[in-house]
This record gives C-alpha cells, structure tokens and sequence, in this order.
C-alpha cells in the first residue's frame, strides 16, 4: 500500500500536532481576534455616538442600577450630589500615555439617592510607588458630566490595600470600593472628562481605530491553511513516483566514465612525453 507509511508513530504524530494547530486557528484564535475586531468597532462607534448626544440623567441612561454594558458604556450621564472624600481610594500600578500613574476614585452621592464611584483622572508617582499631593474634591454641592465605564476586574481577586497614607485597591471595580467602604454604590463607575469639578488629569480617550486585530485573524486563517497545505505536500512528495532509476544510473556512469577517459588520457599524455625525452 502507497500509504502504508502514515501508520509509522512519526507520522502519525505530525498528522495529528498539524490537525490540532489548524483546528485552534480556525476555532479559537481567528475568531477570537474576529471578535476582538468587533469589539473595538463597537466601543469605537459608541464613543463617536457620545459626542453627538446631549448628556442625560443617570436613571435615563442606566435605569434602575443597571450596570454599563456594550450599549451604554461611554455615554454621557449628568450627577449631580456632593462628593465623599472620605471614602477615597487609588487604583494601583495603571498606564496612561505610555507612563506609569495612579486612577483617583472618589464616591459620589447624588441628590436622586444613588451612590456612584467617579474616577476624576490620574496622577503620576513620586519615588515609584508614593502619591503625589493632589487636589481634594470639591466641597458641597457640584454638578458634573461623567462617562459611563464598565467595572473592571482583577483575575486574581486582590483585596484593597494601605499604603502611604492612601487606601488603594488593584483595578477600578464599584464592587471592590463598595466591600472596602461600606457604601451601596451604583455598578460601574464614572469618568470625568476635562474642567468638570473635581477632575484632575482626565483619562485620555482610546484612540478610535480598530486596530490589528483583524490581519491577526487573517493571518492565523493562513497559517492554518499553510500547516495543511504543507503536510499536504510531504505526503505527496512520499508516495509520487521516483521514475526511472536506470536513467540517474546511466548518467552517473557516464559522468564517471569521462573522468576516468581524462585521467588516462593525460597519463597517457604523460608518458608520451617522457619517452619523447629519452
């Protein structure tokens, strides 16, 4: 049997790693950049949306404590309420334009009875690991326009933390704030944007393009095809006919032959010579 072969354990096992490699490419990876894709083109619309809409109340926009979502994330809610300065906290280790920072979280109790978390920017570290002196909250009673974020999350569950003076917790969750302080705060939280009161440095917007997620894709859809296309070829190279082997043969013999007719006929050549000196 011409296939015989692929019942040997080598090939047998570069059958199946090639199956594997193609399956994740075509079911896990492609379409996990396809969806990465898609999500930046949302955020990126509902950004573009926002600038366009008038700010709206926050029980218009998120009734009844709802949490922000693909729908409403970056839209623009009104709060107005006083803010709860002590229940500050510092979200730990962030990156905002290329340099390390630390997000300042400052609850907010609004007039209609709701509780948000407002992040009112950044501020940059002093020796490493220290917060800067930065400007408190403003006191009584302020209006403001946030942006609706979502909660993010901590994979590994990191309580809240003291240090310096500051209480800080590991990634920007009202449910994180809420255990630490005690305060039934609204799910998600709220972005200030710049010369709202209270804003520090504000939180740049993500640029709005969509990224490289989608050649990403693309290429692992090629590599799949590549990984089968190219055991593809070994086992064709395999079993094709290696033609006639008395035709190499011949050539081979006849390239020796000549060798060997040059050799002799410059030792010939060579003795000729000799006896001519004689």
């Amino acid at each position: 049997m011409r296939f015989k072969f692929l019942l040997r354990p080598g090939w047998i096992g570069l059958i199946l790693l090639v199956v594997v490699f193609a399956t994740l490419c075509f079911t896990l990876l492609a379409p996990w950049q396809f969806d990465r894709n898609e999500q930046a083109q949302d955020r990126n619309a509902a950004i573009s949306e926002s600038f366009e809409a008038d700010p709206r109340p926050l029980r218009e926009v998120l009734p009844g404590g709802r949490a922000p979502d693909e729908g409403t994330e970056w839209s623009q809610v009104t709060l107005r309420g006083h803010y709860l300065p002590e229940a500050e906290m510092l979200a730990w280790q962030r990156t905002v334009l290329g340099e390390p920072a630390f997000e300042v979280l400052t609850p907010l109790r609004t007039t209609t009875g709701e509780t948000v978390l407002v992040n009112r920017g950044f501020i940059r570290p002093v020796e490493g690991t220290r917060a800067p002196e930065f400007a408190p909250p403003p006191s009584g009673e302020v209006s403001v326009v946030a942006r609706a974020r979502a909660d993010e999350h901590d994979s590994e569950q990191r309580p809240p933390f003291s240090h310096d003076g500051h209480r800080w917790v590991y990634a920007v969750d009202s449910g994180t704030v809420a255990a630490a302080t005690g305060l039934d705060l609204h799910p998600g939280y709220f972005m200030l944007g710049n010369g709202e009161p209270g804003v520090l440095e504000p939180l740049p917007l993500p640029r709005l393009e969509s990224g490289p997620y989608f050649s990403y894709a693309l290429q692992w859809i090629t590599f799949g095809v590549m990984a089968i296309g190219a055991i593809g070829y070994l086992i064709y190279s395999e079993v094709r006919p290696s033609g006639d082997p008395a035709k190499p043969t011949a050539g081979r013999t006849s390239r020796r032959r000549s060798v060997a007719e040059a050799i002799a006929e410059e030792e010939r050549r060579e003795a000729e010579e000799q006896d001519a000196t004689r």
